[in-house]
């Protein structure tokens, strides 16, 4: 995974994938403005999200409806080339001028679509000037080259974790899975081994939580042992997945001295009102629950002590 700041145009073909209706639009001037067209075509109107969950029913046409945005994806609202929303109409009056409506529905979602591309187009503007404005301050304080990278793991450094952080609830992006992943007895390996080995099961730990990731992730080290995680818009399942296969990689990797082992605490940021922040902390203390678990279950300390052969 590469942790380089993307470019402004890769960033903005990539980020859309972040933004739900509610992240471009007046959810409620969209519904009066669709309210008033299904009165004045005499039509009943369904918006809902790209995955087909309702956001706005007007009319009782949809009530029973479930939506299939793959086999029949009504009108397709689209922001930088990727669906945002799908659009579905129901005439009641046959006897309107059906060609007159379906031009104006037409028009209503190249309308939704432009002033979303404005919306979305602003806002990464934003945000991408508040990071130059950042990195640019940094600059003058730091004697360091690398700014945003912890020069032994290649993930995010503490500083720069904070800050994507903060851009994330900036953008008011939910949810958002944040994990807290620590080094189970990383202090054994120091005291046995000595700091080149110790070191070294950070490094192994760093490699394998960049290895498992997907490209929006982002991770930093937060600390001497501990790594934070963000996934963006997270998908049902995909953090607990990530959880499991980064478990699993340590617990089978094979090594003549270290027996790298992590504890996970998840939550999700599910209210643009929670800061990350916030939930980090709350992560924190679901991952202190599970290591004691894993320090206590049975073959934990063999195969820790196993390398001291």
């Amino acid at each position: 995974m590469g942790y380089e700041v993307k470019t402004y145009d890769k960033r903005i073909k990539d980020n859309i994938r972040n933004y739900t209706l509610s992240n471009l639009y007046d959810m409620e001037t969209i519904k009066k403005y669709l309210t008033n067209l299904a009165e004045m075509l005499e039509i009943n109107i369904l918006l809902t999200d790209r995955h087909g969950e309702k956001e706005i029913a007007v009319g009782d046409s949809f009530s029973s409806f479930c939506p299939d945005v793959e086999k029949e994806p009504g009108r397709k609202l689209r922001v930088q080339s990727r669906t945002i929303g799908h659009l579905y109409v129901k005439q009641l009056n046959t006897g309107r001028d059906e060609c007159l409506m379906n031009e104006m529905v037409d028009g209503t979602v190249e309308l939704l679509a432009r002033l979303g591309e404005e919306a979305y187009l602003h806002r990464e503007s934003s945000i991408y000037l508040e990071e130059l404005e950042k990195q640019l301050e940094d600059r003058k304080h730091k004697a360091s080259q690398n700014e945003r990278e912890d020069i032994l793991t290649g993930v995010y450094n503490k500083i720069y974790f904070e800050n994507r952080m903060k851009i994330i609830d900036r953008s008011e992006v939910v949810p958002v899975a944040v994990m807290n992943v620590n080094i189970n007895d990383w202090k054994f390996a120091n005291d046995h081994f000595g700091d080149d080995e110790s070191d070294r099961l950070i490094k192994i730990v760093s490699d394998i939580l960049k290895e498992e990731a997907k490209p929006y992730f982002v991770i930093g080290r937060i600390d001497g042992d501990v790594f934070g995680v963000l996934i963006p818009m997270v998908e049902d399942g995909e953090a607990e997945s990530y959880a499991e296969r980064i478990q699993e990689r340590c617990n089978t990797y094979e090594d003549a001295h270290l027996a790298p082992s992590v504890a996970v605490g998840l939550v999700y940021k599910t209210n643009i009102e929670e800061t990350l922040e916030e939930k980090l902390s709350d992560a924190e203390y679901e991952m202190f629950n599970q290591k004691f678990e894993i320090k206590n279950a049975p073959g934990y300390r063999e195969r820790l002590e196993k390398k001291l052969a």
